[in-house]
């Protein structure tokens, strides 16, 4: 195990001072979560982006949702079958096994993965065409979507139209999932699609209605 190194400094001291202010003044909450489990009231599915901070843009607290986070914020069709799906084995798990009550799909403003979906449809990003490309494969996902963007010529503007569609395309292929669509059924679980502007600490929601994300 000798690839396995120290943890840096000044994570070591990061963790030092949450423990000794944010976590010594609310120990009980803590030991509760840690005796009682979790019982989230939503799941998040949002992207990797170190930008995209869940919690704070809604001020949760511990407990409160359960996080899955991947390239792009994709749900892939339901697909039984031998390989590993860790975004769909969540899904299952905060549906079926923690029973929440809402699922929110949460896309952003310059999502890199969704621009290499773009190159990579343009024939501008061979690297993430190869078989081996783990990046590459998993934006396959969004390929149908950028068929609806295809046209719009501005790149600021596609790219904003394929981030919001990415959120669209996840929540259709939710409803592939039985276990969703029957709780979606019975009106035990609702499905929800944002997109936040990291810039200008937008948000903004997909209104039925609009047939469009309009703010919140």
């Amino acid at each position: 195990m000798d690839h396995i190194k120290p943890l840096p400094s000044y994570l070591v001291q990061r963790y030092q001072g949450w423990k000794a202010t944010t976590y010594e003044k609310n120990q009980s909450w803590y030991r509760h979560l840690g005796t009682e489990g979790q019982h989230p009231r939503a799941m998040i599915i949002s992207c990797c982006d170190s930008r995209v901070h869940v919690t704070s843009i809604f001020g949760a607290d511990q407990g409160e949702f359960f996080i899955h986070r991947n390239i792009a914020n994709l749900v892939p069709p339901f697909q039984p079958d031998g390989n590993q799906h860790g975004t769909s084995a969540a899904i299952e798990y905060a549906v079926t096994a923690l029973k929440v009550a809402h699922v929110v799909v949460l896309g952003h403003s310059q999502c890199g993965g969704v621009q290499g979906c773009i190159d990579m449809c343009k024939g501008h990003a061979p690297a993430l065409e190869a078989k081996d490309s783990f990046v590459g494969r998993w934006m396959d996902v969004l390929r149908p979507g950028y068929e609806d963007v295809a046209k719009i010529k501005d790149p600021t503007e596609q790219a904003r139209a394929l981030e919001k569609r990415s959120v669209l395309v996840s929540l259709d292929n939710l409803m592939t999932f039985p276990f969703v669509k029957e709780r979606v059924d019975a009106g035990t679980l609702t499905l929800h699609g944002l997109w936040h502007n990291i810039a200008e600490g937008g948000l903004e929601a997909y209104d039925n209605a609009e047939k469009g994300f309009v703010q919140v």
